[in-house]
């Protein structure tokens, strides 16, 4: 069921997606006042602007092009969204149409691609419903979507950036790759209520209209590092071959740096025992040019012809083992300490010569096995909570009840961590009653309670016929005994959106003068 929503709050919605990659009014013909569009000019110029596609409806994407036209302004798009159908929430830097009567646009190439605002993951099915999906996001995805659209068939999910991630071709157009590997880990988290794997990454979606919008939390938005933080553990999990951060947001080139240029050029390297040498060296280029993003092959000639300079050359054999060693994925990087060395002991001067690697923990590599690491990922352990406390629960319980220490000794958690984990998470809900050593503590979690609230509803309904006032008392049943921890607030956004109110609390009620 669509939510109603106001013509502001449609504003709100292209403000928060579209970011400033659109101007604010129609450069003519604008019903904006006079002050209002030289004030919004003077923001506009501070961001460059591109452009979005849009189209009237879904029959317009044609096997002989797309028909639509291109919007410059966010003016333009509140005007027509009521007459639209798709457009691309992502925006692009060069556009147009490829016949004379302007009917057909071109421009929406991924490489075109000006900035990414929002990756979207399309469910071609209304088998599950707007609550599956929402938990399905929590429980198995990186979160909260930013927003949900209803189209004929299914759904379209957003998750908005906090800000946009701007696309460039600089070393091979590495920020897309990058975006493509997160949209494709978003796909797959949702695979439980049928995401589409294939959906374009940055294509056409649905565009929000007045009835079609049937989730939105606009303030819940994701940085890149996030997403890529997430992402990676994505990629842990099964075993994928790791990725480097974009450079535009994260590092600086280091094959023009000075240090790289006199070691490529310090050709007398030999080395000895306890010395580091020519392997040391290579190594290290090698990486240098992996964590640019360099194909193998365009490696392997470079280092190809720096060892047929070397006064002392390796074998071919040798070079396809270093080779295969540094994009093996198994370092982070080129060691800062051993080009320290290598400089002063081969280059004139070298000890004065300033490093700079340029990235600072951007590299992924694949995790350790959990019984390897020393410390856990905070993630990794909420998880294991949330899946003890899944299979422990009986379902006719709200939580399942467990002192923390049982808690930590059977998921093999340190006291600390889990009071960090409790902190941090926005998943996790707990109670305690009595106190002392005879208090007990409840353990439950956001998609867990939801369920148990819906589902005691449902069995309100069926005796009574009023599942409405079925869902209100059992939420007034349980509310209070919930402790304000990290989770509680989202919680509250929930039942908000399933038109429940949360009972006051004991100081509100003090407040207020309740009862």
């Amino acid at each position: 069921m669509a939510i109603f929503v106001s013509t502001n709050l449609l504003l709100d919605i292209f403000n928060a997606v579209l970011h400033e990659g659109l101007t604010t009014y129609k450069p003519k013909h604008s019903k904006a006042s006079l002050p209002a569009r030289v004030k919004a000019a003077k923001v506009d110029k501070r961001h460059k602007k591109g452009a979005i596609f849009v189209v009237r409806s879904k029959a317009d994407f044609t096997s002989n092009g797309v028909k639509g036209y291109i919007v410059t302004s966010k003016e333009t798009l509140l005007e027509d969204a009521e007459g639209l159908t798709h457009f691309t929430p992502n925006v692009y830097r060069e556009f147009g149409y490829t016949d004379e009567k302007r009917t057909k646009i071109r421009g929406f190439e991924e490489k075109n691609l000006l900035q990414i605002n929002t990756f979207v993951v399309d469910i071609d099915t209304k088998r599950h419903s707007v609550q599956d999906i929402l938990l399905a996001c929590m429980d198995e995805s990186i979160g909260t979507p930013t927003l949900i659209i209803e189209s004929d068939r299914g759904y379209q999910v957003y998750f908005v950036l906090s800000e946009p991630l701007f696309i460039s071709n600089k070393q091979n157009y590495r920020g897309l790759t990058v975006a493509k590997r997160i949209s494709d880990n978003l796909k797959r988290s949702l695979k439980s209520v049928d995401a589409d794997i294939f959906c374009n990454d940055f294509g056409f979606f649905r565009i929000p209209k007045q009835d079609n919008i049937v989730w939105h939390q606009l303030d819940q938005t994701y940085t890149m590092a996030q997403l890529i933080e997430w992402s990676r553990r994505q990629d842990d999990d099964i075993e994928r071959p790791l990725f480097v951060v974009p450079s535009n947001f994260t590092k600086d080139s280091v094959v023009h740096s000075e240090w790289f240029t006199k070691l490529i050029h310090a050709v007398d390297i030999k080395g000895e025992k306890g010395q580091l040498g020519r392997n040391n060296a290579m190594f290290t280029l090698a990486l240098v040019c992996f964590s640019e993003g360099w194909e193998k092959e365009r490696t392997f000639n470079f280092i190809d012809e720096y060892n047929t300079n070397l006064c002392y050359p390796l074998s071919l054999i040798e070079i396809e083992t270093i080779l295969d060693s540094a994009y093996s994925g198994k370092y982070k990087g080129a060691s800062k300490q051993y080009i320290e060395e290598l400089l002063a002991q081969y280059v004139a001067g070298g000890s004065s010569v300033p490093v700079r690697l340029g990235y600072k923990g951007v590299w992924y590599k694949f995790k350790k096995e959990r019984k390897d690491r020393v410390r856990s990922h905070y993630e990794e352990w909420e998880q294991d909570i949330i899946q003890y406390i899944s299979a422990e629960k009986s379902n006719s319980e709200m939580f399942l009840w467990r002192s923390q220490k049982e808690l930590c000794e059977a998921i093999g958690i340190p006291q600390s961590t889990l009071n960090v984990v409790l902190k941090k998470s926005t998943r996790l809900l707990k109670t305690t009653k009595g106190r002392g050593r005879y208090a007990k503590t409840g353990w439950t979690t956001i998609s867990l309670f939801i369920q148990y609230i819906l589902r005691k509803a449902k069995e309100f309904a069926q005796s009574k016929g009023l599942y409405r006032i079925g869902l209100q008392e059992v939420v007034n049943e349980w509310f209070h005994e919930l402790e304000p921890i990290a989770g509680y607030d989202l919680l509250i956004d929930y039942l908000h959106k399933l038109d429940v109110k949360p009972p006051p609390t004991t100081q509100e009620i003090i407040e207020r003068g309740i009862g």
